[in-house]
């Protein structure tokens, strides 16, 4: 299976909304301690690897979420697939 890129935007909804910020903590730090590649921004995290890897991953963030107290979980996700494969480098690579 080809390299993808992936990106997942986390949205918990919590009851109190001063609340949400540690519980996106947690997702994040839930991806770093999978060692996939990854780069987190201020909107969303990019994950690069396998499609089946990363998707056991976008779903793990819905766990976590509601295992913090999230009564619903809206998941925004961005996937650029090739059968050639993808890397976050070759996009970005010039901005460095």
């Amino acid at each position: 299976m080809p390299t993808i890129n992936l990106s997942l935007q986390i949205v918990p909804k919590i009851p109190n909304l001063e609340d949400i910020y540690p519980v996106v903590d947690k997702v994040i730090e839930f991806i770093q301690s999978t060692g996939i590649k990854h780069e987190v921004g201020p909107m969303e995290t990019t994950m690069e690897g396998e499609l089946s890897e990363l998707l056991q991953i976008v779903e793990k963030a819905q766990e976590i979420c509601v295992n913090e107290g999230a009564v619903r979980v809206l998941s925004f996700v961005k996937i650029d697939y090739s059968p050639k494969g993808v890397t976050m480098d070759e996009k970005t690579y010039k901005y460095r």
